[in-house]
């Protein structure tokens, strides 16, 4: 009986091709919207994960000022960190692999008759080993220029492309506000990380350079710290929070002036923000799919009324109302289904589209795929059964005599 009422369905939907395809225009539409929606958002989730990771594995970030709801909230009375602390962490936290200070100014960097502004790090060698950055020529600082703060300077990618048209430029001189600062190395490209900044504009430069000519004072606004391995994070942050708290004079009923952030913390917030972006966008790209179901069941009423001869005969010559009402549910739920098949395949050729073009990474989720085919059916059986259940209910007798 369902073999003969899909038969049966099948042809009904070949009598009237275009109608048909009309009418499972919106399942299309929907699946696709939600297949290439889910497809872009778990590609921008995936590209931010990445972007990230690049920033450094396992790492720390200690900062001046309080942090409420996420954001840092600065403190005037907050004083800036020092040189010692660097060493004390480095010295008395186990588990920690590379310490180091991060300021950072926005400067115009002037090499021959080019500038350009970049992003100027003052630290130590600790933070190619934190950040996980090599070099693709040159060196890194040595002990005299760290010590006495001599005009050094490592380049990123962007820097060589922008001012030395991909020239090596070790060895050469960038102007840095209103002095020189000669070029010991290069830095291997990183592209771009999260937001899509650009890491190879940067420009490294030793600490003791840095306070000097360009901060002006020795305050160390920021510490990175790389830990070991991933398991010890939870257990540095607390050991060295209790050092902070020490070192700063923080009574225990007072707030701490400071404030640590792991990779994890920012990460699990990112990720979580660009989820509930892609099930937001899945979700008003689904809405489709419910004005697809009102259009299974319009054109399902018209179909009943249509046949209504041909169901009056049907019931006239001893057919049940279940066998009636089985044919036009089938009917819907093939139309449904036809659907849910062309639109999962339309969609995967838009998210693959979306994602080449914006640059993300191609995640495939087979959970949505398979929660949006059986939707669609679903949207069948709940929209198709009214106007299956009007054609079943119908009297022969008036049946037959419709005109």
């Amino acid at each position: 009986m369902l073999s003969n009422a899909f038969l049966i369905a099948i042809k009904e939907i070949r009598k009237n091709i275009l109608r048909s395809i009309l009418t499972i225009l919106g399942i299309v539409i929907g699946v696709a919207s939600v297949i290439g929606m889910v497809m872009i958002g778990d590609g921008t989730t995936a590209n931010v994960q990445q972007g990230i990771q690049k920033l450094g594995t396992n790492m720390l970030t200690l900062r001046v000022g309080q942090e409420r709801r996420g954001r840092a909230k600065s403190s005037n009375s907050a004083r800036p960190f020092e040189n010692a602390d660097i060493a004390t962490i480095k010295s008395e936290i186990s588990n920690v692999s590379a310490v180091a200070a991060e300021n950072s100014s926005n400067i115009n960097v002037i090499y021959s008759n080019k500038s350009y502004t970049s992003s100027v790090v003052g630290t130590s060698n600790d933070y190619f080993i934190i950040k996980n950055w090599n070099l693709s020529s040159g060196r890194i600082f040595d002990e005299s220029e760290l010590n006495y703060g001599t005009a050094s300077c490592i380049v990123g990618s962007t820097i060589v492309k922008q001012l030395f048209e991909g020239e090596d430029p070790v060895g050469l001189k960038l102007r840095l506000k209103n002095f020189s600062c000669n070029v010991i190395g290069v830095l291997e490209s990183k592209g771009a990380a999260a937001f899509g900044r650009d890491q190879d504009e940067i420009i490294i430069t030793p600490l003791q350079m840095f306070q000097r000519k360009i901060q002006g004072n020795k305050d160390i606004s920021s510490i990175i710290i790389s830990i070991n391995e991933s398991k010890n994070i939870k257990q540095a942050k607390k050991d060295i929070t209790l050092l902070m708290q020490e070192r700063r004079d923080i009574k225990p009923d007072e707030d701490d002036n400071f404030h640590i952030r792991d990779m994890e913390d920012l990460l699990s917030t990112m990720t979580s923000t660009t989820k509930m972006l892609t099930y937001l966008l899945g979700s008003v790209a689904a809405i489709s799919l419910l004005v697809g179901g009102i259009g299974i069941m319009n054109i399902m009423l018209v179909s009943v009324t249509e046949r209504t001869k041909e169901i009056g005969i049907r019931l006239a010559i001893g057919a049940l109302e279940s066998e009636v009402l089985l044919q036009f549910l089938v009917e819907a739920i093939v139309l449904s289904t036809l659907g849910g098949i062309i639109g999962i395949l339309l969609g995967l050729v838009i998210g693959n589209i979306g994602v080449s073009v914006m640059g993300l990474p191609l995640i495939i989720n087979t959970q949505i795929i398979i929660t949006a085919f059986i939707f669609s059916t679903f949207i069948g059986v709940i929209f198709g059964y009214f106007p299956a259940r009007k054609a079943a209910q119908m009297n022969p007798i008036d049946a037959l005599r419709y005109e």
